[in-house]
């Protein structure tokens, strides 16, 4: 288990923690020193008791500490895990015994790969300059070269974990981050990567890295990975945009007969559904005609059987009844008459000749 200076390297991502002041017998020694400029004689007593009240100066100022709101601290007492601290003021044993280290474990923090953010506070969030340019370069599946940038955002899950169970959890994690990130975009052609393939490739990115993070105890939760940009080598960098537009045209393409498509099928649907439902009506229709006509033919016919000679003039004289009204002219003519000349007009008004 490592101490809590094993975890300085560079500066954790809280920006550091309370720390006990310089060595104790450096403190003394100078103090001596400013000591004899002021007492020539140098007496024994009173030097004492100036390094008494330094040393209580010093345990005062080193006895309490305060952790921010979005924090927690990690208590080591000798060297050896304690307890964690919540955010708060808070006291501790001075001049070393105890040490308290904040770790910020409500924040979310980042790692940024072939770019730098200006102003960053977390050395281990952007790459040193002699990797940023090695870090982006990859080989995909089909052999073909591209630069990927990107970023991922974290958190401290497990601060005792994040500082005792890893040596440099911070710079651990942006090599896991590589190698995960190499080993997906190498499974994949050129075209997904820099095309079709960004949130497929992030989304297993961000599972495989939570699984090794978790396998090495690093104390981390990766919240979100994201590809920033992705572009091939200058020397294929125009042939490559060339691909692009093309897609992008193809896709504005389908985009417009979908559109299309839209407009158009869900009429005719409708115009077919209406006819088949026009067509089911007329066709009820008709059959119930049909079968209305079937009925009364069947019970003209069982009358006609009862009685045939008053059914038939019943039906002669029902028939007149339905045709008479429809003619504009009515002519009566006796059927033993031979001539012409004596008809009845039945139909014409006064005057009026048909």
């Amino acid at each position: 288990m490592s101490s809590q200076n094993d975890n300085g390297g560079r500066g954790g991502p809280w920006g550091g923690g309370t720390k006990p002041g310089a060595d104790l017998e450096d403190f003394i020694r100078q103090a001596q020193d400013g000591l004899k400029q002021f007492m020539p004689g140098g007496n024994p007593r009173g030097l004492l008791i100036f390094v008494g009240l330094a040393l209580v100066a010093l345990g005062a100022w080193t006895a309490y500490y305060t952790v921010p709101s979005d924090s927690v601290a990690v208590v080591q007492r000798f060297g050896k895990y304690l307890k964690d601290v919540p955010p708060g003021l808070h006291f501790k044993i001075p001049l070393g015994v105890d040490t308290a280290t904040i770790v910020p474990v409500k924040r979310q923090l980042k790692q940024e790969f072939g770019f730098t953010t200006p102003g960053a506070a977390d050395p281990f969030q952007s790459p040193r300059p002699q990797e940023a340019t090695r870090e982006t370069q990859m080989v995909t599946g089909d052999l073909n070269a591209a630069l990927v940038e990107w970023v991922i955002q974290y958190r401290i899950s497990d601060p005792v974990k994040f500082l005792f169970e890893v040596r440099e959890p911070s710079e651990t994690l942006r090599y896991v981050s590589e190698s995960v990130m190499r080993e997906v975009v190498g499974d994949r052609t050129v075209d997904e990567v820099i095309t079709i393939g960004r949130q497929e490739i992030e989304s297993e990115a961000l599972n495989k890295m939570q699984a090794l993070s978790t396998k090495y105890a690093m104390g981390i939760s990766i919240d979100q990975v994201q590809l920033k940009n992705i572009n091939p080598p200058e020397p294929v960098q125009e042939s490559f945009n060339e691909v692009n537009q093309a897609q992008q045209e193809k896709e504005k393409l389908i985009n417009e007969a979908r559109r299309d498509y839209n407009k158009v099928i869900p009429l005719a649907e409708g115009e077919k559904d209406q006819r088949i439902r026009e067509a089911d009506g007329y066709r009820l229709k008709r059959i119930n005609e049909a079968e209305g006509d079937v009925a009364r033919f069947g019970a003209l016919l069982t009358e006609y059987n009862k009685a045939p000679e008053v059914t038939r003039r019943r039906i002669y004289v029902e028939t007149l009844q339905d045709v008479m009204p429809g003619l504009r002219s009515k002519i009566i003519v006796d059927e033993q008459t031979r001539s012409i000349l004596p008809l009845l007009n039945l139909g014409s008004p006064q005057g009026e000749r048909p």
